[in-house]
C-alpha cells in the first residue's frame, strides 16, 4: 500500500497554473526572506495507514493513566469519577456539533444549556451572575484582571503566593498588554499573609487575586482578605476549587467581587491536561463588562420561554478592539460537561462529595505524617489536597523518590519545587473519592520505604 500524499507535483502545477503564478517561490515572494525556510522539511517519508497506526499504537502504550495506577497527582486537575451519563450527553450530534448561537430561533437547546450552566455556576460561587465558561482556570484569572483593570483604571494588580502558578504566569503575562504591573503577596504557614497585604495596598491597586483553597491546598481566611481589600477600594478575585464548595463557604458570601476556577473536576476527565473549561461568575455591578457569552432568558412573541445571547454585541467576537477580552470563547461541550455533573451529583450529593473528600484526606495527611521522615508543611485546615515536606536534600531527591513511587505503581502526587523555590523538599498530595483508604494505606507504604531508600542511598554516598 502507497503512503498518502496529499499534493502531486501535477496538482501543484495545476493550482498554479490557475492563481496564474509559476512556482512556488514566486508565490511567496511576497514574504521576507529572511524568515522563509530554505531547505526541504525533515520529515520521514510517508507510510502505509497501518503501519502509521502501528507507530501511534507503540507511542500510546508509553502513556500511564490514572486507570493503570494508583495517583495522588493533584495541582489545579485531578483524578474525579465521570459518570457514563456525561459522555452519553455530550456525545449528542446537537450538542457536539453546533457553531456559535448568532441566531437563537435555530440555538435554543445550547443556549439553554449555557442558560442553566450560567445558574448552577451561580448557585455554586454565591454570585448572581455567570458568563457561559470560559478556555479554562488560568484564563478566566487573566479575563478578571483585566476586567478589573478596565473598572478600576489603577495601575496596581496583588496576587497572593498561594495562587496556581500557571494563573499567576498569565497574569504576568497578560498585564504587560494592559499596563498592569503584578506584585506577589507572601504565604506565612500555609495561607496568605495578611499584614503583608495591608501593607501593600495602596489606591493604586485594582484587584487583589486570592485562591480558595489555595495551591498548597490550605484554607484562606477569604473574608478577611477581602474586608483588606476593600478598604482601599480594590476589586477581590478568588480562584475557587468548585468541589470544595460542598463544604466551604461559598465565594460570594465572604466579600469575593468575581469567583473563577477551573472546571476540570465537573465532569471533566484528565485528558492529558485539557480541553476543560474555566468558569467566571461576578457581582451585579459588573455584569455589563464580564467577557464571554452570556445566555438570558426571554419570551417570544408567543408569550412562549426562550433563551438568547444578551449584554453583549458581535464585535465580542469578531473585533478585538472592541471586545471586553480576547481570550474568553465558551467552551460549551465542556460546560455541558460540568452542568451535567452538577445536576448529576445534586445539592446534597456534591456535599456529600466534599464531606467524603475532607474525611479522607485528612486521614491521609495524618498517616503519612506518621512516617518516618515525613512531616506536615503547615498545620492548616485543608479539604482535599495538602502539602508534606520529606526528609530529603532537594528537589532532586524529591523526583527520586517519586520515581521509586511509580516503579512500584503510585503516584505520590507533586514536587513543590519545581513551582515553589521556598519548598524544595515539599511533596502536595490530592486525594479524591477515587482513592480509597486502602489506596492511601498503600501510598504510605510506599512512600515511607521510598524515603527510606533515598535517606540510606545518601547516607552511604556520605559514609563512602
Amino acid at each position: 500500500m502507497a503512503g498518502y500524499t496529499s499534493v502531486t507535483p501535477e496538482d501543484l502545477a495545476h493550482m498554479l497554473d490557475v492563481i496564474g503564478v509559476g512556482s512556488v517561490e514566486e508565490l511567496f515572494d511576497g514574504i521576507p526572506a529572511g524568515v522563509r525556510l530554505r531547505r526541504p522539511i525533515d520529515l520521514p517519508p510517508g507510510q502505509p495507514e497501518q503501519a502509521v497506526y502501528a507507530e501511534l499504537r507503540r507511542l500510546a502504550a508509553r502513556n500511564v493513566s490514572t486507570e493503570d495506577e494508583i495517583t495522588f497527582l493533584g495541582a489545579g486537575m485531578y483524578d474525579h469519577y465521570v459518570p457514563s451519563i456525561i459522555d452519553m450527553l455530550m456525545s449528542r450530534s446537537e450538542f457536539l456539533t453546533p457553531y456559535t448561537p448568532y441566531q437563537p430561533e435555530v440555538s435554543q437547546g445550547g443556549l439553554q444549556v449555557m442558560f442553566e450552566y450560567q445558574t448552577a455556576i451561580s448557585e455554586l460561587t454565591g454570585l448572581p451572575v455567570s458568563n457561559a465558561s470560559v478556555y479554562e482556570g488560568p484564563s478566566a484569572v487573566g479575563a478578571a484582571a483585566y476586567m478589573a483593570k478596565l473598572a478600576s483604571k489603577r495601575p496596581r494588580l496583588l496576587v497572593s503566593r498561594g495562587v496556581h502558578p500557571h494563573s499567576r504566569a498569565t497574569l504576568e503575562t497578560l498585564a504587560v498588554g494592559y499596563g498592569t504591573t503584578v506584585e506577589e503577596i507572601a504565604l506565612e504557614d500555609g495561607v496568605t499573609e495578611l499584614d503583608a497585604l495591608r501593607a501593600a495596598l495602596s489606591d493604586e491597586v485594582g484587584a487583589v487575586v486570592i485562591q480558595q483553597p489555595n495551591f498548597l491546598g490550605t484554607i484562606e481566611d477569604v473574608t478577611a482578605l477581602s474586608a483588606a481589600a476593600h478598604e482601599h477600594g480594590a476589586l477581590v478575585i478568588c480562584a475557587a476549587d468548585p468541589l470544595t464548595l460542598g463544604v466551604l463557604e461559598a465565594p460570594g458570601n465572604q466579600g469575593v467581587d468575581v469567583c473563577v476556577g477551573e472546571g476540570q473536576s465537573l465532569g471533566n476527565r484528565l485528558d492529558f491536561g485539557g480541553p476543560s473549561f474555566g468558569f467566571f461568575a461576578a457581582t451585579e455591578k459588573h455584569l455589563r463588562a464580564m467577557p464571554g457569552r452570556i445566555a438570558g432568558e426571554t419570551t417570544d412573541a408567543d408569550g412562549r420561554r426562550g433563551f438568547v445571547l444578551t449584554l453583549q454585541t458581535r464585535e465580542q467576537h469578531i473585533r478585538r478592539e472592541k471586545a471586553t477580552s480576547n481570550i474568553c470563547t465558551s467552551q460549551a461541550l465542556n460546560a455541558l460537561g460540568g452542568v451535567v455533573y452538577l445536576s448529576w451529583l445534586g445539592r446534597q450529593g456534591i456535599v456529600e462529595l466534599g464531606e467524603l473528600m475532607l474525611q479522607r484526606t485528612h486521614y491521609a495527611r495524618e498517616t503519612l505524617a506518621a512516617l518516618d521522615g515525613v512531616t506536615k508543611l503547615h498545620d492548616r485546615p485543608v479539604v482535599r489536597e495538602f502539602a508534606l515536606r520529606l526528609a530529603v536534600s532537594d528537589r532532586e531527591a524529591v523526583g527520586r523518590v517519586l520515581e521509586r513511587c511509580a516503579a512500584a505503581g503510585v503516584n505520590a502526587g507533586y514536587a513543590l519545587g519545581r513551582s515553589y523555590d521556598e519548598h524544595p523538599d515539599g511533596l502536595l498530595v490530592a486525594i479524591t473519592e477515587q482513592r480509597s483508604r486502602a489506596d492511601i494505606d498503600r501510598l504510605a507504604e510506599v512512600l515511607g520505604a521510598a524515603v527510606a531508600a533515598e535517606r540510606a542511598t545518601v547516607g552511604a554516598g556520605a559514609t563512602a
